[in-house]
């Protein structure tokens, strides 16, 4: 399992459940690594597409609150269910996709973490763990920098040595 994120310099991913930067580059990254693939996601996550509709072209897996059903997506209401509906699938081919509680209780179960770094602070009010203050995570490659939007950013991937089952 991954986990695909973009953070500010100080591993910032969000604030007034919305995304710090519009990064046009970032999108087109994350449309090419998610498509047909499995997202899995908080509710608040979901509510804050457009119309509060799954992403097309994916599997959307959410664990949402007791009392939430949907048909467009696979509705979780535990960990436990959502282990169960993870087991399903390939692991490879499931990514983390978000909110900031979610990315953190799902961070030791990820192999990788796909991190974009944006070279600017974003003012967040939710945050990333910082994989560098990790032992068990390690940067494993970083790509040049790419102007997007009149910011810079980094692609980069992290690797963790110690996965936990899920």
């Amino acid at each position: 399992m991954k986990s695909i994120v973009a953070v500010d310099k100080k591993w910032g991913i969000g604030k007034k459940n919305d995304l710090l930067f519009s990064l046009p580059e970032d999108m087109a990254f994350f449309r090419k690594t998610t498509l047909n693939k499995v997202c899995c996601m908080g509710y608040n996550t979901l509510l804050s597409f457009p119309g509060s509709k799954p992403l097309k072209n994916r599997t959307s897996i959410v664990l949402a609150p007791d009392g939430v059903e949907r048909d467009d997506c696979i509705i979780v209401h535990t960990l436990e269910e959502l282990s169960k509906e993870l087991n399903k699938y390939n692991k490879d081919e499931i990514f983390v996709i978000g909110g900031a509680m979610f990315y953190k209780t799902m961070l030791p179960y990820c192999d990788e973490v796909l991190v974009t770094k944006v070279d600017a602070d974003g003012g967040a009010e939710v945050f990333y763990e910082n994989l560098d203050n990790l032992d068990n995570w390690s940067c494993v490659y970083v790509s040049d920098p790419v102007e997007t939007n009149g910011l810079t950013i980094r692609f980069t991937t992290y690797k963790n040595s110690d996965v936990l089952d899920f």
